[in-house]
């Protein structure tokens, strides 16, 4: 059964800046989660149903309702955005999350294969996600990376 509520973009939609905040939140909860084959794809000039597809591969079942999850936790405990709609997550090869402006596709590898959004929509630009996804990975390993002998009282 489908929880999708809407195909479309939200009468209140959000300003580009937002979608675009949404769309690299989305990739970096991905990252945390060992998402490979991140990829965001600016629809902007191609539809107005939305401005972003965010796509990854999980490796199993496990790992994708983790992705979905954890996306669903931020957009909602930490940038107050809430989901439209979800497919797929009793299936788990291709989870689909509607944030309106931001459509999120969390594939398996042989489902994303086989669809090829990435050749589907190749005329949509990619954004380049080295800065957003390096400086949150350095973000990280910041907090988490232990005391040199440098570094103790």
């Amino acid at each position: 059964m489908s929880e999708t509520t809407s195909p479309h973009k939200r009468p209140d939609a959000q300003t580009t800046a937002s979608s675009l905040e949404l769309a690299h939140a989305a990739a970096q909860v991905s990252e945390d989660n060992r998402a490979k084959n991140i990829v965001v794809l600016d629809m902007r000039k191609l539809t107005s149903a939305f401005d972003y597809f965010v796509i990854v591969t999980g490796a199993s079942r496990r790992q994708l309702h983790a992705i979905s999850d954890e996306i669903d936790n931020k957009f909602e405990k930490e940038l107050g955005d809430t989901r439209l709609g979800r497919e797929g997550y009793d299936d788990s090869r291709w989870i689909l999350l509607d944030y309106g402006d931001v459509v999120i596709h969390i594939f398996d590898d042989v489902t994303r294969d086989y669809f090829s959004l990435e050749e589907l929509w190749a005329e949509a630009p990619r954004l380049d996600l080295s800065q957003v996804l390096h400086d949150h990975a350095a973000n990280e390993t910041s907090k988490t990376a232990p005391l040199s002998s440098d570094d103790q009282f």
